[in-house]
């Protein structure tokens, strides 16, 4: 269950509960596998086997060869590596300087691409249309012979919505551009293949399918040319420097061996809780915006608002009211809580800010039941009633 006491956790998408046969093998690794991977003795090389029999696993499960794969401390890391590892290694080899990222990514793209700018590189931001989809014809109008990087999510960590990414890599294909997406959201929830999707660089973390938080991995695609980041030492074939967490690397690699076993069970569950809870709030209240499209998204992620014309409530006061219920949910990003700024996801679909600020997401994990989902839907329905105009 989801629930502790009385409590139900609807904000999967934040992060996950750690699961317990995962928390056993990061415990027996911190009890009995302290050896430096990197050290030719005996305890070193029991590391080092555990490390690499982690990346087999984890590497397989997207379809990649284990030597594209690397292990970083999370999803922020490996967006970071990939944005600014990419921009070095392009400004040395081939002096190319403009960027492409879409307006809807995550701050760890958003905030790595600033950074560039102030380096003097160029950046474009790609435009969505209402459902937070990217427009494929500007991004064809975008791309320039300096264009060295695309960065496009696999799917958006607010609203679910699944970007066309074969797409965009068929249309990236023999203009030497690169092409990195975040799949911190969907790896785990939906098939995730490199191979597939075409594309050069994947971002991953593991707090997202129930793993330890501070372990991610970066998908390389052999060739493609990625400065590092961290220095200071020769591990993950100096791509990135510091001693190997083999505790946490083993514990992401079972949550990747779970995840495989339950995502399609989990799949089907949260999308009839998610078309369960649509069809309820939108058959009894009036002006709710269902954000993105519900048949192109996650399953487990959905975000609802409350039109401004109908309601007077801000998303902290839902949310709050919501806790009150004993019911998790967040307004978005974790990683932005707190923020007074709307959401610059909504914000890029168009919504006006009064409606963008009462906004709430919901999703749904592998421990969700339905009695929890029935009880938020009829918090839900009670708050909103009392903040109609």
């Amino acid at each position: 269950m989801s629930t502790t006491s009385s409590k139900i956790y609807l904000d999967f998408s934040a992060t996950t509960p750690i699961d317990p046969a995962v928390a056993e093998v990061i415990s027996s690794h911190l009890r009995g596998t302290f050896g430096n991977a990197s050290s030719i003795h005996s305890f070193g090389r029991t590391s080092k086997v555990v490390l690499e029999e982690s990346r087999e696993l984890l590497a397989r499960s997207i379809g990649a060869d284990p030597a594209e794969l690397f292990f970083t401390s999370g999803g922020t890391e490996s967006d970071n590596h990939a944005i600014i590892g990419t921009a070095f290694a392009e400004r040395k080899l081939r002096k190319r300087n403009h960027l492409i990222i879409s307006s809807t990514e995550h701050h760890a793209v958003l905030d790595s691409a600033d950074y560039l700018k102030e380096l003097g590189f160029r950046v474009s931001y790609l435009p969505v249309d209402s459902d937070g989809v990217v427009r494929i014809d500007t991004l064809q109008e975008l791309i320039t012979d300096d264009t060295f990087l695309v960065s496009v999510m696999h799917a958006n960590n607010e609203t679910g919505v699944l970007q066309p990414i074969r797409e965009i890599a068929e249309l990236l294909e023999g203009k030497g551009v690169i092409f990195h997406t975040d799949a911190v959201q969907t790896f785990g929830k939906i098939p995730v293949q490199v191979r597939d999707l075409k594309i050069d660089l994947l971002s991953l973390s593991a707090h997202k399918i129930y793993g330890p938080k501070g372990i991610g991995a970066i998908y390389i695609r052999k060739g493609t040319s990625v400065d590092a980041v961290l220095h200071g030492g020769s591990q993950e074939r100096k791509n990135r420097a510091g001693t190997e967490n083999i505790p946490l690397i083993a514990g992401f690699a079972k949550a990747v061996s779970l995840s495989d076993q339950f995502r399609e069970a989990t799949s089907h569950q949260n999308a009839s809780f998610k078309k369960k809870f649509i069809e309820s709030v939108t058959g009894t209240l009036n002006g709710i915006v269902i954000n993105g499209i519900p048949k192109d998204s996650l399953p487990h992620i959905l975000s609802l608002s409350l039109d401004s014309q109908f309601y007077n409530i801000e998303g902290e006061t839902l949310l709050l009211a919501l806790d009150l219920q004993g019911i998790a949910a967040s307004s978005g990003s974790a990683c932005t809580s707190g923020s007074i700024q709307p959401s610059h996801v909504l914000v890029a679909m168009g919504r006006d800010d009064r409606t963008t600020k009462a906004t709430v997401r919901f999703s749904f994990g592998r421990t969700t039941e339905e009695h929890e989902v029935d009880k938020t839907i009829e918090m839900f329905i009670e708050i909103a009633r009392r903040f109609q105009r």
